[in-house]
């Protein structure tokens, strides 16, 4: 069993689970004397909404973002591309957006930084997971903001911290991630881990690819659906999922051209 799926089994098995109407003690502000100290040494694994939220917040195409503050991998366990931010080298190992007054990004910040104190769990894998999820809290010793006196439910955390935007696009990904390609262990060829990790965490290359070759030959897609991908980003993520479930997976979620298919019967 590898460090990950260690630290899998022990939150199943050690953790209490924590429902929404749960209850905990915790606050974090300039006021606490390790303000700031959780943001360095620390893996920040980036959601594809996460990276929208980043680089607009930034001014920055995605290419010129993920350069610049991700590190991707292709995971071994997990079988698909993942990206995580990347930290400033230096002995603190800190994170790149934050300085002495807090987050310089802080209304847009990561799924991870919003849920902090909060953990979120699925004991299963496959379409279960989805609805036996349950939440723990990740009890730093360092951490002072367990001292302070604000207490609040699980639900009222979640929504003082902006999650639901957040989960509701991170439903999207854990439905792709979790298909079952992935839950039996096979691989994506190099070319289709590149498609993965455009279609997800490369947006404005996504639209590159899509606006400037054939991409609009060979696929029925109407204007209204065309327009909203050229102008919204999150509409482009939803669609890029729907291209790489039709690409990946051989689902019918996109309708190929009567014209292009038939050339290829008669090519074959």
């Amino acid at each position: 069993m590898d460090e990950l799926e260690q630290l899998k089994q022990a939150i199943l098995d050690h953790y209490p689970r924590l429902s929404k109407q749960s209850s905990f003690t915790f606050a974090c502000h300039p006021g606490v004397s390790c303000f700031n100290a959780c943001c360095g040494d620390v893996t920040i694994p980036l959601t594809p909404y996460d990276i929208i939220r980043l680089k607009n917040h930034l001014g920055m195409p995605s290419g010129e973002f993920l350069s610049r503050y991700t590190v991707s991998y292709l995971d071994q366990n997990l079988k698909y591309p993942v990206v995580v931010l990347r930290m400033n080298d230096d002995d603190k190992n800190s994170c790149p957006f934050v300085g002495e007054d807090g987050c310089r990004v802080y209304e847009d910040r990561p799924w991870p930084c919003r849920m902090y104190p909060l953990g979120m769990a699925s004991p299963g894998e496959g379409s279960d997971a989805l609805s036996e999820e349950f939440y723990f809290l990740l009890e730093d010793v360092d951490c002072k903001g367990f001292g302070e006196s604000r207490t609040q439910t699980v639900a009222e955390w979640l929504k003082d911290q902006g999650i639901d935007e957040y989960s509701e696009m991170g439903e999207y990904f854990k439905e792709l991630t979790l298909h079952e390609f992935f839950r039996e262990g096979r691989d994506l060829a190099p070319g289709k881990a590149d498609m993965f990790f455009r279609a997800c965490y490369n947006l404005d290359g996504l639209r590159d690819l899509m606006f400037n070759t054939t991409f609009f030959d060979k696929f029925e897609i109407d204007d209204e659906t065309r327009k909203k991908i050229e102008e919204d980003d999150v509409e482009l993520l939803k669609f890029g999922y729907d291209w790489l479930r039709f690409a990946l997976f051989g689902e019918k979620t996109l309708e190929i051209k009567t014209s292009v298919a038939e050339a290829a019967k008669q090519e074959l």
